[in-house]
């Protein structure tokens, strides 16, 4: 069913797009350098080909309410303000994109805090949970932890795809009970619409980055189950091609909801945006090939004034790729931009 049912999106998904494409809420000054306007070649390339020196990380490890434990990786300017900065599916503080944002931050004078998922960090977390797209209770802890030091007036937290689908879920959350000292969010490459996108990553266009997701998501189940006797069994699943039948058979069970659909119906963030209430930008490329038109929401960012949605024709997956002798990438220079606003 979920075969024949991404055969039939393909066919529409053009004219979907063609039809019901958002028009830019923010116009882009985002131009891709000539060999890089492919939504895969930008996906792929800082993966493959980016090196991004001069960050220092001190690593904190803070422990849950739940008994599990939480690693924190520091990058200091000795500034009196903070960003902090969620990573995307099965990534880590190290990954380019973080790291390109981390370095960009510091040298616009911010702090920054780029903190790792349960399991993320190089080391199982202790709770038969990992993470999921909606669990936003990690980052409140964090940020409660960072005001506790008493050494910052003004926050901001920032995040590309699950990360970011997060980052704008807990904003949501706080709706008008943010906190004054939180100023702004910014966010990469979105899958604001959970169900939608597992959809369109199910294309066989996207089976390269699937069998990548699936391969690591199997070391995570089975390192659950060496700790546990009660996790899903995972055999047969090299049958598994999507991220609904994962889900499904996994990420539900473990994180309390009764099926995939039902995760995804509480934990995309789309239904929270209309709630937020600090500046905040969504960049999401039109050419990304993991995001579905759901995933643009013109609507949303209309009627909400603390909403501004970006859709460069072109950057891919958490690409946006650009080069000069700062060695940073047109998202980084685009967040810093943001964030010089709330100073």
């Amino acid at each position: 069913m979920i075969s024949l049912y991404c055969k039939i999106q393909d066919e529409i998904f053009t004219y979907l797009w063609l039809t019901f494409v958002v028009p830019l809420i923010e116009p882009s000054s985002y131009v891709p350098p000539a060999f890089l306007r492919s939504g895969h070649a930008q996906t792929v390339f800082p993966s493959v080909a980016r090196t991004v020196r001069g960050v220092r990380y001190r690593r904190e490890r803070i422990q849950t309410p739940d008994d599990d434990f939480l690693d924190l990786d520091w990058s200091v300017a000795e500034s009196d303000r903070m960003i902090v900065i969620a990573h995307g599916l099965e990534g880590s503080s190290d990954r380019t994109y973080i790291l390109g944002l981390v370095r960009a931050c510091n040298r616009a004078g911010w702090d920054a805090l780029a903190w790792n998922f349960r399991a993320c960090s190089g080391e199982m977390n202790r709770q038969r949970r990992l993470y999921h797209s909606g669990e936003t209770g990690d980052l409140n802890l964090i940020l409660a932890h960072v005001r506790s030091l008493g050494r910052y007036r003004q926050l901001a937290v920032a995040g590309f795809s699950l990360g970011g689908n997060l980052t704008l879920k807990y904003l949501g959350e706080l709706g008008a009970a943010s906190p004054s000292d939180l100023v702004a969010g910014i966010v990469f490459s979105v899958p604001c619409d959970l169900a939608t996108s597992s959809i369109r990553m199910a294309a066989p266009e996207n089976a390269f980055y699937m069998r990548r997701f699936l391969r690591d998501l199997r070391g995570k189940i089975r390192g659950k189950q060496a700790q546990f006797d009660d996790v899903p069994d995972d055999t047969g699943f090299e049958t598994i091609r999507t991220f609904m039948e994962f889900d499904e058979r996994f990420t539900a069970p473990l994180h309390g909801f009764s099926s995939a659909m039902d995760y995804y119906t509480k934990s995309s963030s789309r239904q929270y945006l209309s709630k937020i209430r600090v500046p905040t930008l969504l960049i999401n490329a039109m050419d990304d090939p993991f995001l579905s038109p759901e995933c643009f929401p013109r609507e949303e960012a209309t009627a909400n004034p603390w909403l501004h949605l970006e859709a460069p024709e072109h950057g891919g997956h958490c690409g946006f790729v650009q080069f000069n002798r700062e060695g940073e990438y047109w998202s980084e220079h685009r967040a810093v931009e943001f964030l010089g606003g709330r100073s």
